[in-house]
């Protein structure tokens, strides 16, 4: 569990990052503004009132941010210690085709399972094509995330 946990740090942290940027395209695209689908996250905390701040805001924003980091984290680790880390997973085309289950099972959870108050919130900002690109980024980042902490862990 402890190696889990170092590769899904790494790993949540890099799908983290590029899912975010995939936000922000997006954003930028559907709605102006490259923070309105990272401002949606906040709806966990500050309902509806998350889904109409186009402008970059500590309230929402930040907070955003970090709800999306920590879920992405969450799954990382999750995905790490369930098949990311065994060392059949370690070739870039078994770790893109792992990640993007992944991505595919978080996102099934995310709008089936998940309570509504705690869903991404992004889908009130941006089209289904613009979530598949989101979700995708997010299996790409999780994807080298492991590789790079399992390369950094190998003898």
């Amino acid at each position: 569990m402890r190696a889990a946990l170092r590769t899904g740090l790494i790993a949540g942290a890099l799908a983290s990052v590029v899912s975010t940027l995939a936000l922000a395209v997006a954003g930028r695209r559907e709605n102006g503004s490259i923070v309105a689908p990272t401002n949606a996250i906040s709806h966990w905390l500050w309902r509806g009132e998350a889904f109409v701040v186009d402008r970059p805001t500590l309230r929402h924003t930040l907070v955003g941010y970090v709800i999306h980091h920590l879920t992405s984290t969450f799954w990382a680790v999750l995905y790490a210690w369930l098949h990311g880390n065994r060392r059949d997973a370690q070739t870039v085309p078994k770790a893109v085709a792992g990640a993007t289950v992944a991505a595919a099972v978080a996102c099934t959870v995310d709008y089936t399972v998940t309570p509504k108050r705690l869903t991404p919130g992004f889908e009130h900002r941006l089209s289904t094509g613009a979530m598949a690109l989101v979700y995708g980024a997010f299996a790409i980042g999780l994807a080298a995330g492991c590789l790079a902490a399992n390369r950094r862990n190998s003898p």
